[in-house]
């Protein structure tokens, strides 16, 4: 596994302007692009400002399927999988709905750290008389294998799994749970939010009908971007709307569904987007997410060694400690969670803080109402890492809240 020299990480440093402004650690919320990225969007601004926006399509073409083949390199499949949505939410959106109709006695199971945007997504199904039945965890808080195999019936309609919850460091077993849905041909969508541009993404190995993630997290991507990969063997289970002349072509007798993942889109779109979206996926390809995982992984263990050694400080990360996530989760007494990130954020350090809508079914299963979250990038430094330790510990000491 290639890793990422001190020398390297210092030139990815100094090509992200925000990384001389600000310390960064709410990459899972939306991490800082580079100068790259920002460039090629002023570009296909500026070329849409000269030509016409409409002119300037011809040109945009181009970018949406160099982004299209950069987004296929990154999962390991073809072109012709991959469509590009407004958000991640709606994506899983368009693909669950899709699905339809939903009647009285389908299952849906699910994990119990689902997304709440997929939760909110699945409510008609619900009204429809679906039912939602949560897969037990494991000791280690992650979804139980062996607890969903007990559970598939033929009344199973579809598994879903976030993949790494948005409360904390957890790694959910989604090859593992892929393998299952695979032998008993049960629909499998993935939220790969956090995922993508943190861990190997590779949807032949993880055995998904369904992938989504937003293109402005650990992808460094523009806000407004994301990624909805679709099995092509799956594609004709799915009947999306609406639909439009991008969609559903007129072929000269009627409007027949596209047979590709473009069916999820529409000829309406940011070109400007997708530019950056396209610098950013083929930077993320040349330096190799693999490597990106490691550098991630050798600070988060920094990091939360030394949250362990705050007093009162009580770290929520669920999973093994020998695989978890670039996602730390933590509470402070006498501290909520959003106050504490507004502490921090005028101190220039940036973290996260998620309350319950976030993830609700974990959130109240562990008696949770808010979360603080660090979230580590490959950008971050060691130095980084000691000065928001040292932050927390001066938040944790008594009478420090004036």
């Amino acid at each position: 596994m290639n890793s990422l020299s001190p020398e390297h990480i210092r030139q990815l440093r100094a090509a992200t302007p925000g990384c001389a402004q600000v310390i960064h650690f709410n990459h899972a919320g939306a991490s800082l692009p580079s100068q790259a990225t920002l460039d090629a969007m002023l570009e296909q601004l500026h070329r849409e400002a000269r030509e016409g926006p409409m002119e300037a399509a011809g040109h945009g073409a181009l970018i949406q399927e160099r982004a299209r083949q950069a987004a296929a390199r990154l999962l390991n499949t073809s072109s012709a999988a991959i469509a590009f949505a407004s958000s991640g939410s709606a994506a899983w959106g368009m693909a669950f709905n899709a699905l339809g109709p939903w009647r009285a006695g389908d299952r849906i199971l699910l994990g119990r750290h689902e997304w709440g945007g997929n939760l909110a997504c699945m409510a008609p199904a619900v009204s429809a008389g679906a039912r939602l039945e949560v897969i037990p965890c494991d000791s280690q808080g992650a979804v139980s294998v062996a607890a969903l195999e007990q559970l598939l019936d033929a009344r199973v309609r579809l598994i879903a799994l976030t993949w790494l919850p948005a409360n904390g460091g957890l790694i959910n077993p989604a090859e593992a749970v892929g393998e299952l849905a695979r032998a008993r041909q049960i629909p499998y969508f993935i939220d790969a939010g956090q995922a993508l541009g943190q861990l190997p993404c590779d949807v032949q190995a993880l055995q998904c009908d369904v992938l989504k993630g937003a293109g402005r997290k650990y992808l460094r991507g523009p806000r407004g971007t994301a990624l909805l990969y679709v099995r092509p063997e799956f594609l004709q289970r799915l009947d999306p709307g609406p639909r439009d002349v991008l969609s559903a072509p007129w072929d000269g007798q009627a409007f027949p569904l596209r047979e590709d993942a473009r069916r999820f889109e529409t000829s309406e779109v940011s070109l400007v987007l997708l530019a950056g979206l396209e610098a950013a996926l083929s930077q993320l390809n040349a330096i190799g997410v693999d490597a990106i995982r490691q550098r991630i992984d050798g600070l988060s263990r920094r990091i939360r060694l030394g949250l362990d050694a705050i007093p009162g400080l009580q770290r929520q990360d669920l999973g093994s400690e020998q695989r978890q996530s670039g996602l730390i989760a933590f509470t402070l007494p006498d501290w909520d969670a959003f106050e504490l990130k507004q502490r921090l954020a005028r101190q220039g350090i940036n973290i996260g803080a998620n309350g319950v809508a976030y993830t609700p079914l974990d959130m109240q299963a562990r008696g949770l109402t808010s979360i603080a979250r660090i979230s580590v990038s490959h950008l971050n430094t060691e130095e980084e890492a000691d000065l928001l330790l040292q932050a927390l510990r001066e938040l944790a000491e008594p009478n420090t809240r004036a």
